[in-house]
């Protein structure tokens, strides 16, 4: 039967989405591997659907699960499609620079994920077929990243610079999906039959899996895995069904999920002397930068407060940041880090879209706990054989958790959505009335309608798929823009890029390649060849039309006005003062998205110093000096004002501080010592003067 065939393609489709998921990426292309899995999403997702559609063309009868959760996960995205939608940035909440993990179209896609997996894998033998492919491609993940940390540089492929990256993305990630690993293999130990064999293999993965969290040493890891792995072991306890010889239950004691508990619980309690060893010993170092939470509920009250119902739009947060992080961020080495999410993956989402955001959020979390628990402990008093009920709603659960309290990379959320997915259809099969049933074939009416919305479907998930190849063609071009040796190669491959998709961050890189060709040519003087005159003029309208597209295109990233500013000042010196005042006004406007930031203040003071303000330039320049005292730079600055004030006294107490600060610059200590000389000279000129007026007394 044709519609046989159709759903096979669907499922194995969605199979290789799924089990790929940790190993796909696509070797010496330079394309991060948090992209790469997008692309796998993307493409295996439409296949998924389309043939899913063209099935049911010729069955005529739609299945999916009854289920609550899936009901409030459509809420979920229509309050993100509303928050989108009245988003001052709606493109990059719509999409981001490239299918980011907290834009409109990621969350859509992991929702799809989930809604088709509930409907494909509904049956055993399904699910144990993707039971057993995720098992197979998180062993190989794990044996990959041992082997890449030993031969980092061989197993590179062009995309793993460092030693702790990994085919999953972050480190912590890939500490979080060796966790999930062990609990797989704790749930294979306790419930699970298998040879001695197997059971030899998958202790094996255990401890291998442990030794790679040892190696990230990611404490909140350590934390989920022991809670984890307690539940299973009390779970177990409680509802074995074991008898002894004389017919009472006895308790079946799980040794392996308990032994997990007190490991989980020795690297968390021991902190550094203990999960520290081992990294310290091997050289590794793993630094992964978030907010606390307390910075984060900061973030998340003011946001609330100027967008109370939608939010500020999905994919928003690092503009929230930069615009409410708290006053002690200066005193820290991350001052001028602008953070994409918060303590968690899903708070960001729930900052973002407003109270209906959090409310949806709230509401399809509750639901999985609720659902999910409920189908635990009824499943166990029926004592039915289906153990991947249980299991596929531990794993979706597990990284549920991880990404509430993390910010992990898409490979973690996606499995949480799919795994979830693989729950509800599994449980909905065990109901009954758990599934509804929709024919239409049978009536021409419903038939007609139901034939167009499946056109329909088929039609947007394959222009979808386009729009976003076309975006993901650009990503080349644009890598070779970076790594471009001349300007007019870079020229060429920012054209292509940002012909095929214009956001952001191409354009910001547009402008600077133009910088560079309007510099370089008026750099030659008199020299310039009539067609070189014609470049200048065309360069200076490609440079600040670039800047201010970036600001259409995402009017909360302060780099977006800081890129103009550039822009302005530096072609002012070309064209006129006109130039300087536009710099000054871009930037300004960036200060205003991002207030706290020094540095912003520090490019109006040089832009008024370099104007001949000398008034505002002081002014700026010590207010960027209040905002971080320590900062280097303003020191400088406020040094070089005072000295053209005449004022070398001044001058050199500024340059003194800065130079305490930065004691190995060898230029700040030459424009110190330069500083000391004049003012020694001074200092004896007034004494010699002195000397004569005495004399003449």
């Amino acid at each position: 039967m044709l519609s046989n065939i159709l759903d096979r393609i669907s499922f194995w489709s969605l199979f290789f989405i799924i089990t790929l998921l940790p190993i796909f990426f696509l070797p010496f292309t330079k394309i991060p591997v948090e992209i790469s899995k997008g692309f796998l999403l993307v493409i295996g997702l439409s296949i998924s659907i389309v043939f899913w559609a063209m099935a049911r063309f010729f069955d005529g009868k739609i299945i999916f699960p009854r289920s609550w959760i899936l009901l409030s996960g459509l809420g979920v995205i229509l309050t993100y499609l509303l928050s989108t939608i009245f988003s001052s940035t709606f493109s990059f909440s719509l999409f981001g620079t490239m299918f980011d993990v907290s834009s409109f179209y990621f969350i859509l896609s992991a929702f799809l994920l989930l809604f088709i997996s509930s409907i494909i894998f509904k049956d055993s033998k399904k699910s144990r077929i993707i039971f057993f492919g995720v098992v197979f491609s998180s062993i190989l993940a794990i044996i990959f990243q041992v082997f890449h940390m030993i031969f980092p540089k061989i197993l590179s492929f062009g995309v793993l610079n460092g030693i702790t990256d990994s085919l999953v993305g972050s480190f912590n990630s890939f500490g979080i999906l060796a966790g999930l690993v062990i609990i797989i293999s704790i749930f294979i130990f306790t419930f699970f039959s298998f040879s001695k064999m197997m059971k030899y293999i998958f202790a094996f993965v255990i401890l291998l899996s442990i030794f790679m969290m040892a190696l990230v040493n990611f404490s909140f890891s350590w934390v989920i895995l022991g809670v984890f792995a307690l539940f299973i072991f009390v779970y177990r306890i409680s509802f074995s069904r074991g008898l002894n010889s004389e017919g009472k239950k006895k308790i079946v004691f799980s040794f392996i999920p308990f032994l997990i508990v007190i490991v989980s619980l020795l690297f968390f309690v021991g902190g550094n002397s203990i999960g520290g060893f081992l990294p310290n010993h091997l050289g590794i170092s793993n630094v992964e930068v978030s907010p606390s939470f307390s910075s984060t509920m900061s973030v998340a009250k003011s946001a609330l407060i100027k967008d109370p119902i939608f939010g500020s739009g999905p994919n928003t947060f690092s503009g929230m940041w930069d615009l409410y992080k708290p006053n002690m961020i200066n005193s820290t080495n991350f001052w001028d880090t602008s953070f994409e999410t918060g303590l968690g993956l899903l708070i960001s989402f729930m900052v973002t879209t407003g109270s209906l955001g959090i409310l949806s959020w709230i509401l399809f979390l509750g639901l999985i706990l609720f659902i999910g628990f409920k189908a635990l402990f009824s499943f166990s008093r029926k004592n039915s054989n289906n153990i991947e009920i249980i299991l596929f709603f531990f794993l979706s659960l597990y990284l549920f958790i991880s990404s509430f309290f993390y910010s992990p990379s898409p490979v973690i959320i996606l499995w949480a959505f799919a795994f979830l997915g693989i729950f509800i259809g599994l449980s909905s099969k065990e109901k009954e009335k758990g599934e509804i049933t929709f024919e239409f074939l049978n009536d021409p009416r419903k038939s007609f309608f139901v034939i167009i919305l499946l056109i329909i479907i088929i039609l947007v998930s394959i222009t979808a798929c386009f729009k976003y190849m076309e975006r993901f063609a650009s990503i080349p071009y644009f890598q070779k823009t970076l790594s471009s040796n001349s300007i007019e190669t870079a020229e060429s491959n920012i054209n292509r890029a940002v012909s095929l998709y214009s956001n952001d961050l191409y354009l910001r890189t547009y402008t600077q390649v133009y910088l560079l060709k309007f510099n370089s040519l008026v750099a030659k003087g008199s020299s310039l060849t009539d067609i070189e005159k014609a470049d200048i003029k065309t360069s200076f309208d490609q440079v600040i039309k670039s800047a201010e597209l970036a600001t259409q295109y995402n009017k909360t990233n302060y780099l977006n006005f800081k890129s103009l500013g550039l822009a302005y000042e530096s072609i002012a010196s070309s064209v006129g003062q006109d130039a300087y005042d536009k710099a000054i006004e871009a930037y300004k406007k960036a200060s205003e998205l991002n207030p706290l930031n020094p540095g912003l203040k520090l490019a109006v003071a040089r832009t008024y110093f370099v104007s001949g303000n000398v008034a505002e330039a002081k002014n700026y320049a010590n207010q960027s000096l209040a905002l971080k005292g320590n900062y280097i730079d303003a020191l400088i600055v406020i040094s070089q004002i005072f000295k053209s004030e005449g004022n070398t006294k001044d001058a050199l107490a500024y340059g003194r501080a800065a130079l305490s600060l930065a004691p190995q610059d060898t230029q700040l200590s030459q424009y110190v010592d330069s500083l000391s000389i004049v003012q020694n000279s001074s200092s004896s000129a007034v004494t010699d003067k002195n000397k004569e007026n005495k004399k003449t007394q």
